[in-house]
């Protein structure tokens, strides 16, 4: 290994030319002030020696860690045999790949196209539906984010949607069921997700103009704060997609391949969508996305000539990756480990909410866990101040955190360590953020 750079010359050279020469790209952010040199299992490493837990998998996508030892080998040999085709070809990596995602998948779910980004496997299933459905209309949450490119943009509410003109007609969207800051209310003061879904697809029958024809949903919201519908929520709301004739496309960008102690997070809620995307995970960090649908589905759009024909289209180098994620997570087991490290986790998180008020939420399911920050319990109004302060306090303590902060929101942190973290990993984790949290609130 490389001794570390140390030369404060070099890193200021670095950052005038990434200032100089770099589009910022995310929104109103800006770049962590760090060079990355290297990472390995659950830990980056800097250029000038630091060690940085890794609490969020790179961008919520390395669920095996950082160069896990098996997707190395994997890539070190296919890229020698076979890396990209044209896309008309085909590879057995890429037929492999569909097969044994089909096998892990209840009926009807069994064709598979082979992307690279959750944005481009959204796009394609918005564009499936629409082709299918003969219908335009497209519904998704007021909290979502399904990715930056047009139709997947034009469903994402969470942030981007102000100056970029206007979006294509036809995009609607629904409340958020969160539980936590409920808009409608039982007489108990809960969440009353089943008048709220009412109530927003009132909305939508009066803005439709007859032509709906899919809604496209994260069983968690991530971006939107790691919303969690309550048990029933999707069984209602195929129901009213079935209803109005449209598909019910689930986002488990974040979500699938065993990272809430499932497969697939839609398995709590024994509902099957009619079209299923995958993208972050499947990858392990490598660029690999799947939309995936019945059969039927794809009879109908391939006889209106579906047309999704993309450079990386069933690239075999990243399926070659896909195939050894799937080995790993059943043959560790990741599932089951993420059901156990998450109830770890969350029993940390809870001792820490006992010491620290501006606590006021932790929710989430396995490894995908979000903790929002508060100024009051009480009235549970945000700070975004705070939720930075913690952040920031985190990085310079060694621990890499991903806070949401958007209007209404709060600090939440999205917690997403790889499913291969240890216990003592997840524990220093835990305690960096105790002083963080102590530090910035004191």
């Amino acid at each position: 290994m490389a001794a570390p750079i140390t030369d404060s010359s070099t890193a200021e050279r670095f950052w005038a030319d990434a200032d100089r020469h770099l589009v910022r790209y995310a929104g109103a952010g800006d770049f962590t002030r760090e060079i990355i040199d290297h990472a390995a299992g659950s830990y980056l490493f800097t250029e000038s020696g630091r060690r940085i837990l890794d609490f969020t998998s790179g961008q919520m996508s390395a669920i095996l860690g950082h160069s896990h030892p098996e997707i190395v080998e994997t890539v070190r040999r296919q890229i020698g045999s076979l890396d990209h085709l044209f896309s008309g070809m085909l590879s057995r990596p890429v037929v492999d790949l569909a097969r044994r995602l089909a096998e892990t998948l209840p009926s009807p779910l069994e064709k598979a196209l082979l992307l690279t980004t959750g944005a481009e496997s959204n796009e394609a299933a918005i564009r499936m539906a629409k082709l299918v459905t003969g219908k335009h209309e497209i519904v998704s949450f007021a909290r979502s984010w399904h990715g930056m490119t047009q139709a997947a943009a034009n469903a994402t509410y969470s942030a981007g949607r102000k100056g970029y003109g206007p979006t294509a007609p036809g995009n609607f969207a629904i409340p958020s069921p969160n539980s936590y800051r409920p808009d409608f209310l039982t007489t108990e003061g809960e969440l009353d997700w089943r008048r709220q879904l009412d109530f927003g697809f009132e909305m939508i029958d009066a803005q439709s103009v007859g032509s709906l024809a899919a809604c496209i949903v994260e069983p968690i919201l991530s971006s939107g704060g790691i919303i969690e519908p309550p048990p029933g929520y999707f069984a209602a709301l195929q129901e009213k997609c079935r209803e109005r004739g449209m598909l019910l496309i689930l986002d488990e960008a974040q979500t699938g391949l065993c990272r809430t102690g499932n497969w697939y997070a839609f398995e709590r809620d024994g509902v099957v969508p009619d079209i299923l995307t995958l993208s972050k995970t499947l990858g392990a960090g490598l660029p690999l996305a799947a939309v995936i649908t019945s059969a039927e589905i794809e009879q109908e759009a391939h006889d209106r000539g579906y047309l999704f024909f993309t450079t990386h289209v069933a690239d075999p180098l990243v399926a070659a990756v896909g195939n050894t994620v799937l080995d790993v997570l059943t043959r560790d087991r990741l599932d089951e480990r993420a059901t156990e490290l998450g109830a770890f986790l969350r029993h940390g998180l809870d001792n820490l909410a006992d010491r620290h008020p501006v606590i006021g939420d932790i929710r989430g399911r396995g490894l995908l866990v979000g903790v929002e920050l508060v100024v009051d319990r009480a009235t549970k109004q945000s700070s975004d101040e705070l939720g930075a302060l913690v952040t920031r306090r985190c990085l310079e303590l060694g621990l890499h955190m991903n806070i949401v902060q958007l209007p209404g929101m709060g600090g939440v942190f999205r917690i997403a360590p790889p499913l291969t973290a240890t216990e003592d990993e997840l524990a220093e984790g835990l305690g960096v953020l105790d002083q963080a949290i102590g530090d910035a609130s004191a």
